[in-house]
């Protein structure tokens, strides 16, 4: 009955495209290019990605021209927000990345997260029995794993690729040994680190040079990126895992290179360089669930995205959700969040470690079970109970609630897709915005705090929790980089950066767009909710001084005000055949949507 709804979106989405697809990357030329131009939207033949920065997208953009696929695309671009996004992204982190193949029309994906070290256990983060402050976990060697991104991207490029990984890091080596220019994202990032970053001499050195904050429209280099680029052209991304940069992040990590008159608590880890050999990601299926006769792919755990979105999309699907008032809508949309983040508590971890039910969270008969607990005009209280997915009980919940406990909230995302159709959605991180604050010295990167990510202790006594730390294991995440398929064929790819709000945000994104009938720019730059089994929901500023707070107050939701909500990219197939890039039009400045061929022949 919904089908018609993604349909009459679709020839708007053609006019919105048409008319600013003049933004999109400019031609090559002979001589100096010049710089990308950075618009939020883009339409035309031979490729798109959309990613946060405007050089990025360049990056993947000359890619594609030059005959590479998504792949390889998605690889050059990660590089290159590793230059210009170094306190979201990097060869510090890791990440998830989701590809859909044209040839044989199925989903495949990598996990690249990041894991403890083999002496970890479940009082990692704790002392004398009790958890340590949040912040000395982030800024620390402890709250350091095991970086996945540059494996991420040699199994990619293995199975998927067609270009070498040393030509695909040139452009981003170029852009950290040349430069970027800094604009105000980036300067007010590096001023909220301020106080973290002074406390690391190199960390200090490239991000404060001076003592001083960069001046936006200035240009920032980092030629010890571009080394270690070059390093791991020449060497393979092995050389990250064994020899002298394997060496150099042991010992960040296990010695923190600290500023000797810092008085901040600085607690080293306990990685080592046998953790760096023994990392491997995993070629895993995808979650999937049908939603208005589409299919909809995303990430299996360790990511808890597939598995949330997918289980709150269950619990919409009986509900024509296209016909309910802008309030009913918002409501039913925050209580099938409140209830999956219930679920997600509960039953999601490491698949290694511990047991996770997905296909049970993900079948329609538990969403079923759980559906019923919404009513029109009440709220359900949080934190609310979980359900149990391998015995549903219609309107029940099971066992004791517990909260959702911190997950840091900076990440990037990025989308691409090529003349073939293959389509890659890829959000990779270092954790929190500036990671653990340790540079590794010489080396230009970021290490990530990603361990954070894992309970420092049980959500709630007596509760098991599926997500705390242990030897090897990967640390639950929320990302939820995202494919949908219409008939085998791609529809769309979306995904985002910002912790837990990331699932909230992909799930909003898809209603917008697949019920709502939003064009896609239009469904990422609406104004967000976020309600994750808290006893209150997140609201941007356009839904916070709206009329609808007021009737969804009416119904009991209750609210805080959250300035801003990740940070949304996509990619989406057009009837005509063309595609369109989107982007945000104003979060962390806009992010840039670029297609290969904004006019002309397919």
């Amino acid at each position: 009955m919904h089908r018609p709804a993604v349909a009459r979106t679709l020839p708007l989405l053609t006019v919105v495209a048409a008319l600013v697809s003049t933004g999109a990357a400019p031609p090559a030329a002979t001589g100096t290019p010049a710089p990308p131009v950075k618009v939020p939207v883009a339409a035309g033949y031979g490729g798109a990605v959309a990613s946060v920065d405007a050089d990025a997208s360049a990056a993947g953009i000359a890619v594609l021209r030059s005959g590479g696929n998504a792949v390889d695309a998605a690889v050059a671009t990660a590089a290159a927000l590793g230059v210009t996004e170094p306190y979201s992204a990097g060869i510090g982190g890791g990440g998830y990345l989701v590809f859909y193949d044209a040839r044989s029309h199925r989903v495949h994906t990598v996990d690249g997260r990041e894991t403890a070290p083999a002496t970890a256990t479940e009082t990692l983060f704790q002392e004398n029995g009790a958890p340590i402050p949040f912040a000395e976990g982030q800024t620390s060697g402890l709250g350091v794993g095991v970086p996945g991104t540059p494996a991420t991207w040699r199994t990619a490029l293995d199975a998927w690729g067609s270009r070498s990984l040393g030509s695909l890091l040139k452009p981003a080596e170029k852009l950290a040994r040349d430069g970027f220019t800094v604009d105000t994202t980036f300067r007010a990032q590096t001023e909220a680190n301020q106080d973290r970053f002074k406390d690391f001499p190199d960390t200090a050195k490239l991000f404060l040079p001076g003592g001083a904050l960069p001046v936006v429209g200035s240009t920032f280099k980092n030629p010890d990126l571009a080394a270690t680029y070059a390093e791991l052209a020449r060497k393979g991304t092995g050389a990250l895992y064994r020899g002298p940069l394997a060496e150099d992040i042991v010992r960040a990590v296990r010695t923190p290179p600290v500023d000797p008159a810092a008085t901040r608590k600085v607690r080293p880890g306990d990685l080592t360089t046998g953790d760096l050999r023994a990392y491997a990601t995993k070629r895993q299926e995808p979650t999937r669930v049908g939603y208005r006769g589409l299919d909809v792919y995303s990430m299996a755990p360790s990511s808890s995205g597939g598995t949330t979105v997918g289980e709150a999309l269950n619990i919409l699907e009986r509900t024509d959700v296209s016909k309910l008032s802008e309030a009913q809508y918002l409501h039913r949309f925050i209580e099938a969040s409140r209830i999956s983040f219930a679920d997600r508590g509960r039953w999601v971890g490491d698949p290694a470690a511990v047991d996770v039910p997905t296909r049970e969270l993900l079948s329609q008969r538990f969403a079923d079970s759980r559906a019923c607990l919404i009513k029109p005009d009440r709220t359900l209280t949080s934190p609310l109970a979980p359900g149990d997915p391998r015995h549903p009980v219609p309107c029940a919940t099971t066992g004791q609630a517990a909260p959702t406990t911190y997950e840091g909230e900076n990440t990037t995302h990025l989308t691409v897709a090529d003349r073939w159709g293959n389509v890659v959605s890829y959000t990779l991180t270092i954790e929190s915005t500036g990671g653990s604050a340790i540079t590794v010295p010489g080396r230009g990167f970021l290490l990530n705090n990603e361990l954070t990510d894992f309970s420092f202790a049980p959500a709630a006594p007596g509760v098991p929790d599926p997500n705390l730390p242990g030897p090897g294991k990967r640390p639950r995440s929320s990302m939820s980089p995202t494919i949908v398929l219409d008939d085998g064929r791609p529809v769309l790819a979306v995904g985002s950066p910002g912790g837990a709000t990331i699932i909230t945000t992909v799930l909003q994104t898809l209603t917008g767009h697949l019920d709502r009938g939003l064009p896609l720019v239009d469904a990422i730059a609406a104004p967000r909710a976020s309600q994750r089994n808290q006893t209150t929901t997140e609201l941007e500023p356009g839904l916070w001084n709206s009329p609808l707070r007021a009737e969804l107050e009416a119904l009991g939701q209750a609210f805080r005000q959250n300035p801003e909500i990740g940070a949304a990219t996509g990619v989406q197939r057009l009837p005509d055949g063309r595609w369109l890039a989107a982007a945000e039009t104003s979060r962390r400045g806009g992010g840039s949507a670029m297609v290969v061929h904004p006019r002309g022949n397919p």
